[in-house]
This record gives C-alpha cells, sequence and structure tokens, in this order.
C-alpha cells in the first residue's frame, strides 16, 4: 500500500505548527520569502539574525535530514537552467504579490485573510498553468 502522501501530510503539518509557533512566539507572519526579502533590502533592522537563523533552517534542515534518512525521491527537474528561472520568477511573484505560499497559503489562509485566500487561489491556478504548459505542451520540465 502506497504511503508516501503521509509524507505530504507530515510536511503539512510541521508547516503549520512552524507557522502558529512563529506568529505565537514573535507576533509576526512565517513569510519566507518577506523574511528572505529583508534581508535582501536591509528592512530586517533588529530581527536580521533571527531572519538569517530562519533561513539557514530552512536550507539546513532538509539537508540533515537528508543525512539521517538518506536521499529523497524527487520530481525535480534536472534542468539547471529550468530550476534558476524557476527561482527567478517565483522570488518576483512573491515580491509583486506581496508574500509567498507560506505567508499567503499558510498564514493567511488560517487568519480568514481574504488578501491570502486570494493570493493562494491564484497561485494554485499559475502552478497548474504552469505544469500544463512547460510539462505538457512544451516539454521543457
Amino acid at each position: 500500500m502506497p504511503i508516501d502522501w503521509i509524507y505530504g501530510l507530515i510536511g503539512g503539518a510541521l508547516i503549520g505548527v512552524a507557522g502558529a509557533l512563529f506568529l505565537l512566539l514573535n507576533g509576526r507572519i512565517m513569510g519566507a520569502s518577506g523574511i528572505l526579502g529583508s534581508l535582501a533590502d536591509g528592512s530586517a533592522g533588529r530581527q536580521t539574525g533571527e531572519n538569517i537563523a530562519f533561513i539557514a533552517g530552512l536550507i539546513a534542515v532538509p539537508g540533515l535530514l537528508a543525512l539521517l534518512f538518506g536521499p529523497i525521491e524527487t520530481n525535480i527537474t534536472s534542468k539547471l537552467w529550468v530550476l534558476i528561472a524557476a527561482g527567478l520568477l517565483v522570488g518576483v511573484g512573491t515580491r509583486l504579490a506581496n508574500g509567498c505560499t507560506s505567508g499567503h497559503g499558510v498564514c493567511g489562509i488560517s487568519r480568514l485573510s481574504l488578501r491570502g485566500i486570494v493570493a493562494t487561489v491564484f497561485y494554485i491556478l499559475a502552478g497548474g498553468v504552469t505544469v500544463v504548459l512547460f510539462k505538457h505542451i512544451l516539454g521543457v520540465i
């Protein structure tokens, strides 16, 4: 019996708990793009160290889990140029939308924010259109 879905469930629960703890302990929304953006544009101020620790954790924890449990099978493309282009487009999109899926999707929807709900609907639609276009029509990914 396939149990791959349980990994998504556990990951989603962990992200939800992390978002709730971040809000309860800091009084701020756990938006990864906003945190990274504040480091890039220098607006983090007194929270620079905390924001660096947050981003370092986002990068280090998956690597640590891979060391502990072995490599994890993903469906990520092996084309480096696609990854770079996708990362840049996500970065531009999150700046235009004033947040990313963690800020709008996890924290916004849980707070019943209309802006978060609308942004998440558009994120999902854009993701679906992107997969259809670049995977099934163009065959790039």
